[in-house]
């Protein structure tokens, strides 16, 4: 279970000449599909009159790495595949890095192809500042006044980050804790209180 990640702090971009044609590659941070899509969309269009868009994106979905590349018109396995290799080299998530590239007229060959756009994805990330992302999960618990005293202290010895503590009505506390801590505070928590407290965990 990933509780960090290395990405993108802001978008970078690079350009690159081989034979004549231009390779323009430029990198976002995105957290979604939905935002993936929205960057390349718009590539496409300041570039519309480009010969292809290349990309291929790496993102955090639901805890795993989900990667996609596209060729977008180059042979097989040329171009896409070789951007996608440059973020997983980087250890990077969460980015998209789209390789545009205005045709020169000369042909480079399925080798030639793979160099400009994984230099092309390189020069781009060369380009940025890599940040590390923190990634947090918030726990709701309701428990009884009399097993207070081994909510708090569970709480203390898992190093839980507290967001809020009340006594009004049923007594509550909300939490953050990363994503590998909350199987473990949950066992820990009912442990504490035999089983009398009530956990929510938002996904």
């Amino acid at each position: 279970m990933i509780d960090a990640f290395r990405t993108l702090a802001r978008p970078a971009s690079a350009r690159i000449n081989r034979k004549k044609s231009r390779f323009l590659a430029d990198a976002f941070p995105v957290s979604s599909l939905e935002e993936a899509e929205r960057e390349l969309a718009g590539v496409r269009r300041r570039n519309h009159d480009a010969t292809h868009h290349c990309y291929a994106y790496r993102l955090l979905a639901d805890g795993d790495p989900l990667s996609r590349s596209e060729d977008a018109g180059e042979p097989s396995g040329s171009a896409g595949p070789p951007i996608l290799q440059r973020i997983e080299g980087a250890d990077l998530l969460n980015v998209l890095i789209v390789v545009t590239r205005y045709f020169g007229g000369t042909k480079l060959g399925v080798g030639g192809l793979v160099r400009a756009y994984g230099d092309a994805a390189h020069e781009a990330l060369e380009a940025g500042d890599i940040v590390e992302r923190q990634l947090h999960v918030e726990v709701s618990i309701d428990f009884p006044i009399e097993v207070n005293s081994g909510v708090m202290a569970t709480i203390h010895r898992h190093q839980a980050r507290v967001v809020e503590i009340g006594y009004d009505g049923t007594p509550h506390a909300r939490i953050t804790l990363p994503p590998s801590g909350v199987e473990p505070f949950h066992d820990a928590i009912i442990e504490a209180t035999g089983n009398r407290a009530h956990i929510e965990v938002e996904r």
